[in-house]
């Protein structure tokens, strides 16, 4: 049976063939999709099948690529193996488009998520040409009902030149009902307060609105949602999540936390998830969400009713929790709220609610200086996505890591950050599978010194401390000292050796 009840838009129903013929050379796309939830499938496929045809009649094809954040593997990847995408934003994590990214192939943008809906608005980012939305309906009067994930979706409809829609029947028909599409953002100086107070507030409307004459296509399909699989929770990850748990508990016992916690906010990754799981385990009840993703975790956490609502952006589950959800989503639907990005990960709405943001990291260093995107300080990883906008807004802004990586030949606390995303003064509380350093109102010195102690491997504990000791002397400045000729030797002898010890 049709998802399409729009008698009008019946008649643009086309293959995805036809519909990818109307993207060409040079052109902006807008794309849905944020964590491999809710992306075009049909489309860029179809796409990516027509850049390479074009590629070997001779005839140059890119275009630049704008999304929510991640996608799947029939976007982001079949596009990035034909050698198509000119430009990236705002996030990336498939591993075919990083590698180009790293051979300077293919241009990438990475953005504070709150800031891309916004900087599309101002005209900073040019114009769009094309929107690639993926829904799970049209409703008769033309209304669009959004899919597993909201992300950039409103913006990209309003603003691009013409639209293409995937309606995919894969997606449950329940799911209408549990977005919240807000239209009262605007730009300096008409902006007003976002009249949202409570993770459970509703402000807006449950679809998406498109003028039908800027519809040129609709594509049908029934493809999934492809999300990787999270891996179970080894003992390290068990072991950060126990103290970041025994450390929210002596929040609530000092009174600087209500015993129901305040909104979690928690990255994407096996961590984050191993912590969401031990909640349900732990002591705290009535618990409430507003985050980017909904992850496994939270759906355990939502079971067990340990949390009453989880307020959102998209989607980032297993398959099989994505089968659980889709098959169950009616039950599901009024204990969850997506939202546009721009309000999921909006730094007003952030700090009024006071949420508890939780992100990995790739390595920080002895002051707190968190590097979430380059590896060795160079090479991007994925990319910063929200961490930046929860960090820094967050009540309690907290960093988790393993203490190492690669089998243990790198260390995750360094003597100084090859790159830095977040500086040491939005970084509250650092967590390895070692300890945890609650770093609130220490100065730089004190701040290295619990972080060695409490944060570091045994491998390299000493290292750290002979550094940090000579550094006390020898640095030009005692505030935070530092050794600018020693600080990323660690870095170059991994580079040189495979692994960062002496």
């Amino acid at each position: 049976m049709s998802r399409i009840s729009a008698p009008a838009l019946a008649t643009k129903v086309m293959t995805a063939d036809a519909a990818a013929a109307l993207i060409h050379n040079g052109m902006t796309v807008g794309m849905s999709g944020f964590t491999g939830s809710g992306y075009p499938k049909e489309v860029p496929l179809a796409l990516a099948k027509r850049i390479e045809a074009e590629h070997a009649a001779g005839k140059p094809m890119r275009v630049k690529v704008w999304t929510g954040a991640s996608t799947g593997p029939e976007l982001d990847g079949a596009l990035a193996k034909a050698k198509g995408i000119e430009l990236r934003l705002p996030y990336n994590s498939d591993p075919i488009a990083r590698e180009a990214i790293n051979k300077g192939e293919m241009d990438y943008l990475d953005m504070h998520l709150s800031q891309v809906a916004p900087m599309a608005w101002q005209g900073f980012l040019g114009d769009l040409d094309v929107a690639v939305i993926e829904v799970t309906a049209i409703n008769a009067d033309g209304s669009l009902v959004p899919s597993s994930s909201v992300g950039n979706n409103k913006t990209w409809i309003d603003r691009a030149k013409a639209v293409i829609l995937e309606v995919n029947s894969w997606q449950n028909p329940a799911l209408e009902g549990m977005h919240d599409i807000y239209y009262g953002t605007a730009l300096p100086p008409h902006r007003i307060p976002i009249p949202l107070v409570r993770p459970d507030d509703r402000i807006g409307q449950p679809t998406l609105q498109c003028d039908p004459a800027k519809i040129v296509a609709i594509v049908e399909t029934d493809t999934p949602d492809r999300n990787a699989p999270f891996s179970p929770p080894d003992e390290s990850a068990k072991a950060i999540a126990g103290h970041l748990l025994e450390f929210l508990a002596h929040e609530v016992a000092r009174g600087r936390l209500p015993a129901d916690l305040l909104p979690l906010q928690s990255g994407v990754g096996n961590i984050a998830n191993a912590v969401l799981s031990g909640l349900v385990e732990g002591p705290f009840h009535n618990l409430t969400s507003y985050t980017e993703v909904i992850q496994d975790g939270m759906l355990d956490l939502l079971d067990s009713g340990r949390l009453l609502m989880a307020s959102a952006t998209a989607f980032s589950l297993s398959p099989e929790a994505a089968h659980r959800i889709n098959a169950d989503m009616a039950r599901y639907r009024d204990r969850m709220i997506l939202r546009p990005q721009e309000i999921s990960n909006h730094p007003e709405v952030i700090r009024r609610l006071g949420c508890i943001a939780m992100n990995g990291l790739i390595e920080a260093d002895i002051y707190g200086n968190v590097n979430s995107t380059c590896v060795m300080g160079s090479r991007i990883q994925n990319g910063i996505g929200g961490s930046g906008d929860f960090a820094r807004n967050a009540y309690v802004s907290i960093f988790m890591t393993p203490s190492t990586a690669k089998g243990g030949k790198i260390s995750a606390i360094v003597p100084q950050a090859s790159h830095v995303d977040h500086i040491m003064q939005d970084v509250a509380v650092l967590v390895t599978e070692q300890g945890l350093a609650d770093m609130r109102g220490l100065p730089p010195r004190r701040r290295a010194e619990l972080v060695i102690e409490n944060c570091s491997h045994p491998t390299y504990r000493d290292h750290l401390r002979d550094y940090y000791q000579r550094a006390l002397i020898g640095s030009y400045g005692k505030h935070a000292p530092s050794l600018p000729g020693e600080s990323l030797s660690w870095h170059q002898r991994f580079i040189e050796t495979g692994s960062m010890l002496p």
